[in-house]
This record gives structure tokens, sequence and C-alpha cells, in this order.
């Protein structure tokens, strides 16, 4: 039983603590500040009288510490795990001293006995015990700090067991036994409830005892000691403002998981995207009607209203010579341009002129086929010439032609881009992620948030460079364009009405043309009369408007397409 001086000893080390303030504290800090707790909440001392005393059930744990001469911490632990079961724990050797410092404390000499295993690694002790009794000793540089014209000997007596401690008591002894203040908390980091027993004995001797010990709880025991009785050790490590701004936190963690959950939905979002793009060039939409009959009369009527240049540019997301000879053509079917086949010093000639001026009907790009051909003031010209003259400017066509795809919706942005909208409000989000991490890192930390935004930021620009541009209308049109080019391989002239064969041959070889398929359709219509309708020749090309019929010009067609894509094919190469 304890001496009423005992009890007087620990009852004056309470008030001490409870009394003593922060403004008292000289030197470097010997940790944090820990709450007290009002006088009301202070457990009366237990007697450690023996009696009535029923052994724990599950773990138990005994600690000895003893403060050397020359400044060390000399730990012993005795712990007793029932049989067939395990216990980790895991001693910090780097715990928080304040908002800008840690306290560092170095383990050497470990010895083990019985059920017991060790592993220093990095800033932890792994101590493991298993089914029986297991001790470890060793030796801790760093527990005693300068503080307030006194010293401290600080030790987190228990920390970090996986599993609970049915009863933890531990013992401090030191060179000296004026010992005080005594000061020991329990519970998870941060709390300030305090250990079940921790007091001064009559002989100098710090007891503690601790109950019901919870995984992760710690016991934290700060004892004074008078000034200069041993060689003070502890070190402290200046935390840097990014290691505090970018620490892992629960919130953090929450927004990072969050974060994870947008990659993983945006992933699968474009790949779903690209499979439908890449099925959309290899399935048929079926059937397309594009022959429309009024009455008897029948009429030809591309789907969606696609026109022969932007075909290409919607099939395969470029803009390719063909797609600009196919417009020249379209243009003469459709009365804007005259072809005709001239004699010429090598070999045939071909002029392309003025038929009707450019009008509100034609797009920006057909009117810069237009213009580019035959400029202002121009009324006529020959292929020859424009291959003398130099290369043409074709950009302003691509341009054009690409907007127009955009216009139509048939693509979201412009296929020769990867920017777009999306890319755009990547770039946002991240520029927002960028500056928010800064700010938190100089005012309330938690810098990792702007991280997450601007990390969710560069996935949404790189989900917009890697969705296909081509929208859902754009994917329609393709399948249907195979169901054109089914058409090209299919249609019979004699199926049409004599008096239309012609206008449908017309209207469908640019078509044909910028699909690959103009010699099959020459051939399938080379028996036309074009003369049928009352009138020799072609109505849009010259220079066979004796010939009954359209072999001849499926002969020498091809050689104008030859001429063009040569001459367009050299512009588009000088241009590069």
């Amino acid at each position: 039983m304890l001496s009423k001086w005992g009890t007087v000893a620990a009852v004056a080390a309470v008030a001490t603590v409870l009394t003593a303030g922060p403004a008292a504290a000289q030197g470097p800090s010997a940790g944090p500040v820990l709450p007290n707790a009002p006088s009301e909440q202070v457990k009366k001392p237990q007697q450690l009288d023996g009696q009535n005393v029923q052994p724990p059930e599950g773990a138990t744990a005994d600690v000895a510490l003893k403060v050397l001469r020359d400044g060390t911490l000399q730990v012993t632990e005795k712990v007793t795990v029932p049989g067939g079961k395990q216990l980790t724990s895991r001693v910090p050797l780097k715990v928080s001293a304040g908002d800008d410092q840690d306290r560092v404390f170095k383990a050497r000499d470990i010895k083990t006995e019985g059920t017991a295993s060790s592993q220093l690694t990095g800033d932890q002790l792994v101590l493991t015990f298993t089914g029986g009794t297991g001790t470890v000793t060793y030796t801790v540089d760093g527990a005693i700090a300068d503080q307030s014209g006194r010293q401290q000997a600080r030790w987190q007596v228990a920390s970090g067991f996986d599993t609970p401690l049915a009863k933890l008591t531990a013992s401090f002894l030191a060179p000296s036994p004026r010992l005080s203040p005594v000061d020991c908390f329990a519970g998870p980091i941060g709390s300030n409830q305090r250990c079940t027993l921790a007091e001064l004995d009559h002989t100098g001797v710090v007891r503690l005892e601790q109950n019901d010990v919870q995984p992760g709880d710690r016991v934290d025991l700060l004892v004074g000691l008078p000034a200069n009785t041993v060689p003070a050790n502890a070190e402290f490590a200046d935390v840097g403002l990014f290691a505090t701004a970018f620490a892992f936190t629960p919130l953090t963690g929450l927004v990072f998981a969050l974060l994870l959950v947008f990659l993983i939905a945006g992933g699968i979002f474009v790949q779903r995207r690209r499979k439908e793009d890449a099925g959309a060039l290899t399935t048929a939409t079926g059937p397309v009607e594009v022959l429309l009959r009024d009455g008897d009369r029948v009429f030809f009527a591309s789907p969606d209203g696609v026109l022969p240049g932007q075909v290409g540019t919607v099939v395969d997301e470029t803009v390719d010579v063909v797609d600009i000879s196919a417009t020249v053509v379209d243009l003469a079917v459709r009365n804007y341009l005259w072809l005709a086949e001239v004699p010429g010093p090598n070999g045939p000639d071909w002029q392309i002129a003025r038929r009707n001026p450019p009008d509100e009907h034609l797009h920006d790009f057909e009117r810069a086929v237009y213009e580019t051909l035959l400029p202002a003031g121009t009324d006529a010209v020959l292929v020859s010439q424009l291959r003398n003259r130099g290369r043409l400017d074709l950009r302003k066509i691509s341009d054009a032609m690409y907007a127009d795809v955009v216009t139509k919706r048939w693509f979201s942005r412009r296929p020769d881009t990867a920017r777009s909208r999306l890319t755009w409000l990547g770039a946002g989000i991240f520029a927002l992620g960028a500056v928010a991490t800064a700010v938190l890192t100089f005012t309330i930390g938690e810098a990792l948030l702007g991280v997450a935004v601007a990390l969710a930021g560069l996935a949404v620009a790189a989900a917009a460079a890697l969705l296909p541009s081509r929208t859902a209308r754009g994917r329609v049109l393709v399948g249907q364009v195979r169901g054109l080019l089914d058409y090209l391989h299919t249609a019979k002239a004699e199926d049409i009405p004599p008096a239309d064969r012609e206008m449908v041959f017309s209207r469908s070889l640019p078509y044909a043309v910028v699909l690959g398929d103009t010699e099959r359709w020459l051939g399938t219509f080379a028996a036309l009369n074009p003369a049928s309708d009352g009138s020799a020749g072609l109505y849009w090309y010259g220079g066979m408007e004796s010939d009954h019929d359209l072999r001849r010009f499926g002969a020498h067609f091809p050689s104008f397409l030859t001429a063009l894509d040569g001459l367009l094919t050299a512009s588009a190469r000088a241009s590069r």
C-alpha cells in the first residue's frame, strides 16, 4: 500500500500539470501541447494492494522504462498473448511535436526472447508476439528534452497494437527520484483521455496502468525530471510546408477515391465511344433509298443530303484530293461549271469554264473550289494552264470542308484537330486545380484537393483527345454511305425510266468518283444515249456531242480525273 506521502506527491503532480500553462515553456518543444482535463475528470489514484484482482482475459503487456545516466532510455516489453493468436505493435520513431516539427527517436540494440520478433523499418519498430510470452529489450535515443528549466522524458509506452490489450502496466525509473509532473494520455492519437492510473510512488518510481487498450490506441507517458539530470538528446525535424500541405488525410483520401471512380467511368465511356465509331466503319445500316420516285419520274437523293466532297471527309476524317475532284464534277453536274474535252499539243486537254456564278445554294467549300479554279476575271481555263501556272492554294478548300462537316453536326470538332470544347474545359479545370493547389499550400493545407482537381482536368483533356470526333449522326451517315456504295454496285440502267437515266447517271457519278467506283458506274451506263432527252451529248460535258452512247466518254473521262488529281496532288505537296 502506498504511504500518505506517495499519495500527496501524486496529487501534487496532477495539480502541477493542471496549473502549468504554455507561457512557461522555454527552448525547443518536447512535444505537442497536450490538453489538460478538468479537475473533476482526474481519477483518484488507485492503491496497488493486490486484493480482489482478477486475472485479465486476453493479451497483456508489462513495460519497464529506465533512464540511464547517459540520457538513453532502456525499454523492456513483456507481452503475453493467448495461445493460437498473434499481436503486432508498431512503435513510431517519429511523432508530431507541433504544426511544423516532428520529434525523432532512434531504436537500437534490439534483443528478443521467447515468442517475440522485431523488425526496424524506416520510422517504425515493428514488434510481433505470437502465442505465449515474449520479451523485447531495446535502447531509445531522443527521449530526454530540456523544457522550462527542467527536463522531460517522453515515450509512447504502447502504440499501434493491431489487436486489443486487456491490460497494460508499466514502470518508469530515472537517476533522480524527484519526478514531477507525471502525465499519461491514452486512447486515439490526439485525444485528451487520461490513463486509468499514473502516479509516483514513495520510492520514486512512476507506475501506470491502462485497461482495455484498443487497436491503434496509444499510451503516451511524459515525466518531468530536475534540470541537468541526464544529458538531453531530443531531436526535432522541421516539417516543410509541402510535407504538411500535401499530407494524405481522410478528406483527400475520399476525394481521390471519387477521382478514381471518375477516371474508371470516363475510361469506360471513351472505350465504348471508340468501339461504336470503329463499328460504324464496318457495319452498314441496310438498304438506302437513293432513288426517289414521283409518279413515273425517278430522282437521285443522297442520304442526309451529303455532298460528294463531304462523303470522303465523313468516312476517313481527312480532306483528300479525290474529295475536291468529286466536288468539281458535282459542280459541273449541277450547272455551275462546264467541262469539255479539247485537243491539246500533247494529247487531250480539258477546259473548265463558268456556267453559272456561285450563289447562296453553294456551301463554303464548294465556293472555295469554284474560286480557286476560276478566280475573279477568269471565265475559262485549261487543266494544262492550271498546271503551268503553279500550285493551287488548297488550304482554304480544306479548312472550309472541315468546318462544314462540323456545321452539319457529323463531327463534334474539326477532325483534323484534337482540340474541342471538351479540351478547353479540361484545360480550365486543370488551371483551376493548379491555382487551388497553390492557394491551399500556403493557407489551410489540404493541397492534395487541388491536385485531384488538376488531375481531373488532365483526364478530361486526355478524354477529349481520345474520343472520336464523329458524332452519332456522323456514324449513322457512315453506315448510309456503305448503303450508297451498294446502290452503285447494284443499280441497273434499265430499271430507270429512259427520260431520267442521264440525270440519275450524272447526279450519281460524283459519288462514284469519291467512293472509287467510277469505272463500274461508267460501264453500267455505257449504252446510254445522251441525246434521248432531245439535246446532243451530256448536258454538262462537251466534246462528245456526236456520240450516240457513253462508251467513248467512259474511256476518256478517267483521264480527266487523272489529270485533275495530278494537278491537285502536286499543289497539296507544294503547300506542305
